[in-house]
């Protein structure tokens, strides 16, 4: 059936927040909150370090006009490790873009991992994403996004389209690192150029903010191969990697998170 250019099409939308705080050793919930499409589950796992969360979008992926966000709130000492239930899938898009906002704050001492799985863009996919983190004195961030630019194993191409990360990280309300990440238009043609992946298809940004950093540069390069770099200063460490297929680029991510937790592996919903 032909649907009329004016036609209003139903769009997805979901809002999740997580509270947690630490009391008797651990890190516990305090709140949680899910509307729409948006879900959060708490698996158990012994053998991981923190507390982890598991996000689920509902509605199966996103498109142009669809709205998502995350709020995750933790208190003085906690820990908290987040991801996704699986590679989120962004999908053509008629008109307008998919928005996901992101709102991370760690009180003192506390620690964030934000973990989720690749995002897979699909051809004629338009995608906006904001992150933004306050973090209080002695706080510790770790950030990963990867993202594929179809599926090499489905033939996918990604010819065309709109990708934009912006980042934005405040210790104590003052703003120590900033990053904007911007594709659009004929995306298979730029991504093709030497400057920007010189034809690979998959890529991540990984950034960890510590007192103690710069320790992990050393570990990090030795695992990141030629596909990657990374640089630390002042109590921030950042990446980029890109690889030719989803699978090399996880060969290379993995053992980079893993570096960066401190040997902990990445949560087991990855499938580790």
């Amino acid at each position: 059936m032909k649907i009329a250019p004016h036609t209003p099409l139903q769009r997805a939308a979901g809002a999740g927040r997580i509270e947690v705080r630490q009391a008797d050793g651990a890190t516990r919930l305090a709140k949680l909150y899910q509307d729409g499409c948006a879900k959060i589950r708490l698996p158990t796992d012994h053998a991981a370090r923190s507390l982890e969360a598991v996000m689920i979008n509902t509605s199966g992926g996103l498109t142009g006009g669809d709205r998502m966000s995350w709020a995750v709130d933790v208190q003085a000492g906690g820990a908290l490790s987040l991801s996704t239930q699986a590679c989120e899938k962004i999908y053509r898009a008629r008109d307008g873009e998919a928005r996901v906002a992101v709102a991370l704050r760690a009180g003192a001492d506390a620690r964030i991992d934000w973990l989720p799985q690749e995002t897979i863009l699909f051809d004629g996919a338009a995608l906006s994403r904001t992150l933004e983190a306050d973090l209080a004195p002695g706080a510790r961030l770790l950030v990963a996004e990867a993202v594929i630019l179809g599926r090499t194993a489905m033939n996918e191409t990604v010819r065309s389209g709109a990708l934009r990360d912006s980042w934005r990280i405040r210790r104590d309300g003052r703003l120590i690192f900033a990053d904007d990440l911007k594709f659009g238009g004929e995306i298979e043609r730029l991504t093709n150029k030497l400057p920007v992946l010189a034809g690979a298809r998959t890529f991540a940004s990984l950034l960890l903010v510590a007192e103690d950093a710069e320790r992990f540069l050393a570990p990090l390069r030795a695992v990141l191969g030629p596909g990657g770099g990374a640089s630390a200063f002042d109590g921030k460490l950042f990446c980029r990697l890109a690889a030719p297929d989803g699978i090399s680029l996880r060969r290379t991510l993995l053992p980079a998170l893993k570096v960066l937790r401190d040997g902990e592996p990445c949560p087991r919903v990855w499938g580790l």
